[in-house]
């Protein structure tokens, strides 16, 4: 279960906005975070760089859904332009 969310946005896109949530709940139902594998459009990763520490899936090529990983779950939760 999301334990907490990170910096809100208010910029969302809303032609993205039903997928978004799809996200979040697939996030939200995730035991362990291999649960994040399948589908495998979720293209779940490792981040690098100044994101080291969290984990993204995809939205689309260009959002993505960013959290850390703790024992109970996902928390500091964020949905991210990556290329912003």
């Amino acid at each position: 279960m999301i334990q907490s969310f990170g910096i809100r946005s208010r910029k969302l896109p809303s032609d993205i906005q039903a997928v978004a949530l799809r996200k979040l709940r697939l996030l939200n139902q995730a035991r362990v975070i291999d649960d994040l594998r399948i589908p495998p459009g979720n293209r779940l990763e490792a981040l690098k760089g100044n994101l080291a520490g969290q984990h993204s899936i995809r939205i689309n090529d260009q959002w993505r859904v960013c959290f850390k990983w703790a024992e109970g779950g996902p928390r500091d939760v964020k949905i991210i332009d990556y290329h912003d």
